[in-house]
């Protein structure tokens, strides 16, 4: 009996080794990951899109009359102010229209002196009873026809006046001059032929679209004060531009289902040229310390975002969020998330619900995790 007594419990403690080899071979070691907090911080909601300059004002410039053009008196590219001689036409055959209305204008104001001495002496003799009141009254109307005539003459040499005056082709606004469009020599027509193009970019306007859908919160934004933009230019955000929203379109486009606005920047070292594709960054309102996370954080799955959270056993348990906005490394997220729980940020592929983590890398607190995956500052967008 003995032997045998011996055998099984030899047979059973061989068992339970092999039991617990089982048990310690199928337990996955724990996953190495990198972690960091949640923080509560502000985040900024704006909206980011691509938006073109353009010129405050801009004046193609036509001439008013027909001639031909004496002198073009401006360089390409020129700053002008208001007023400054920019063309003038051959003026001979206006200044001898005008001499010629002002030489009717003379001869009529001569008459018109005639008639009212001939009014005067009818008139008197009339009193005598030498005249008849018809003959009276056929005089003061021959004086009549001539006050109409000299107001008519001077109309004209007033016309005539104009004419000479519009062979001066001045800048209408002050700006900057383009490029030369006509030469002296060239004929010109009135109203047909475009002589030159000032722009005013000083101040300078942006104008951009944005989806309907931000409509409320475009509403909201105005309401509680100026919308205001940062502009940069495409592949250079060394350099910030700051302007005000100035205009909001009263319909939205049923093709594209955008509403357009327009912000005016004050360009005055006049870097910025109206035409040029810019990137526009329009700020919509700001989370006040909003639960946030670093943004490599918050992962996409069939349900929606989600992140995974480290419990106390070094388990993670997967969270379902809802995300806000992103600014500088940084999402602001809405759910089953607190400020100050550990959030993996690296390691997602290797993870399950209830996997055991080991963090290697813990993010201090307010910096973001990867410099490659920060946005320039101030640069938040709505997150999707």
């Amino acid at each position: 009996m003995k032997p045998i007594a011996l055998a099984l419990a030899i047979g059973l403690a061989v068992a339970g080794c092999s039991e617990n080899g089982a048990k310690k071979k199928t337990e996955p070691p724990p996953v190495p990951v990198t972690a960091a907090k949640a923080v509560a911080r502000d985040v900024s909601v704006r909206l980011e899109v691509v938006g073109r300059a353009e010129a405050f004002e801009s004046v193609a410039m036509k001439s008013r009359v027909d001639g031909q053009v004496a002198a073009v008196l401006f360089t390409e590219g020129q700053h002008v102010n208001q007023g400054d001689v920019l063309i003038r036409l051959d003026p001979t055959d206006f200044a001898a229209r005008l001499q010629q209305a002002e030489a009717t204008a003379a001869r009529d104001e001569a008459l018109i002196a005639k008639m009212r001495a001939d009014t005067a002496r009818y008139t008197a003799l009339k009193e005598r009873n030498f005249v008849s009141e018809e003959k009276v009254n056929d005089i003061r109307t021959n004086e009549a026809a001539a006050t109409a005539n000299l107001r008519a003459s001077k109309a004209a040499a007033e016309v005539a006046r104009l004419q000479l005056s519009y062979a001066t082709i001045r800048a209408p606004i002050t700006g900057i001059v383009g490029a030369r469009l006509v030469f002296p020599g060239s004929a010109v027509k009135a109203n047909d032929v475009t002589v030159a193009i000032v722009n005013r970019v000083r101040p300078l306007l942006v104008s951009f679209a944005v989806p309907e859908k931000h409509l409320p919160q475009l509403r909201a934004a105005r309401q509680a004060g100026t919308l205001k933009v940062d502009i940069t230019q495409p592949g250079d955000t060394s350099q910030h531009f700051e302007g005000t929203v100035r205009f909001i379109d009263n319909a939205v486009d049923a093709g594209t289902g955008t509403i357009l606005l327009k912000a005016e920047l004050p360009n005055h070292d006049e870097k910025l040229t109206p035409g040029q594709f810019l990137n526009v960054s329009l700020l919509l309102d700001t989370l006040r310390q909003a639960v946030a996370v670093p943004d490599n954080a918050v992962q996409q799955g069939a349900d929606g975002n989600y992140v995974y959270a480290v419990k106390d056993d070094a388990s993670v348990e997967m969270r379902r969020i809802d995300t806000l906005a992103s600014e500088e490394g940084f999402t602001a997220v809405r759910g089953a998330v607190q400020v100050g729980e550990t959030i993996v940020t690296d390691g997602h592929l290797r993870l399950t619900p209830g996997a055991k983590v080991r963090i290697k890398e813990e993010t201090p607190v307010g910096k973001p995790p990867s410099a490659d995956k920060r946005q320039e500052p101030g640069r938040g967008v709505p997150a999707a």
